[in-house]
């Protein structure tokens, strides 16, 4: 479809399709339990755009967290694309990175098609630079190859004239760790604040506020502080995570989707 027939902004119906990045984890909760997340403050802007129109806005969000690509390519992007919607989202290789023997090629393989089948019936794909692990957490430069080799293959996706690439990596905010939750590895309600601004912006909307600006300088963490933080992080989601690992378990399964249709929102 293309956009000089309705306008950059208006867009009627939004997918999300991902894993714990895109369903929102760590972002404020809402009434019914669930996490808000990125993806949902990107439709709270759409919904309120389309408000005047007789058929009003439609939102689905897919996402799970803990998915590998194969199991989002398995179980969302069918459905995804099934839904028509004029915007989709998609997030995802970066559950595979985390793991040691990770094949990036593997991962472009699954991710390239997904994105093409996507994108060929939306007005518009949005996907996504990751941020970059090295500059804010121990370990991160050992995934920073395989995130570098997805980089360089979503930015020849984002080549296509309906895909959009939002570029979190080269964004310095991001090594702040009020941008992260208590985890690490999931954004803080900040963060996603930032994540759906970049999105929105993306996406020709004015920008609300610079979303690539440092928080104001934080008080300086003492040492103790630092290292008690540091143990409490190992006890309660680290040593979890490996355990996870170690037993083919994951934290989605078993989990719906907490928007598996395409439905009108907000309700």
């Amino acid at each position: 479809m293309d956009d000089t027939a309705t306008g950059p902004r208006q867009y009627r119906s939004m997918v999300a399709v991902g894993d714990s990045f895109t369903e929102g984890m760590c972002d404020d909760l809402l009434p019914g339990g669930e996490y808000r997340g990125w993806a949902d403050r990107v439709a709270d802007r759409l919904a309120v755009e389309a408000a005047g129109s007789a058929e009003g806005f439609r939102y689905a969000n897919l996402a799970v967290r803990g998915k590998l690509i194969g199991q989002i390519v398995a179980e969302q992007v069918d459905d995804a694309a099934a839904m028509g919607a004029d915007l989709v989202t998609l997030a995802g290789g970066l559950n595979d990175a985390l793991r040691p023997g990770c094949d990036p090629d593997d991962i472009c393989a699954q991710l390239g098609p997904a994105a093409e089948k996507l994108a060929a019936g939306a007005r518009r794909l949005v996907m996504f630079h990751s941020t970059d692990p090295s500059r804010r957490m121990a370990g991160g430069s050992r995934m920073l190859p395989a995130i570098l080799h997805l980089k360089a293959f979503v930015s020849e996706l984002g080549e296509r004239p309906n895909i959009v690439v939002v570029d979190l990596f080269e964004a310095r905010c991001f090594d702040d760790p009020r941008l992260w939750a208590d985890d690490r590895l999931h954004l803080s309600p900040e963060g996603h604040r930032r994540v759906a601004e970049a999105v929105l912006q993306a996406l020709d909307f004015p920008a609300s506020f610079d979303w690539r600006a440092p928080l104001p300088p934080a008080a300086p963490i003492g040492r103790p502080a630092r290292l008690g933080g540091d143990l409490r992080w190992l006890a309660k989601h680290l040593g979890p995570w490996i355990g996870r690992r170690l037993t083919g378990r994951s934290s989605g399964d078993g989990r719906a989707p907490k928007r598996p249709e395409l439905a009108r929102y907000p309700e």
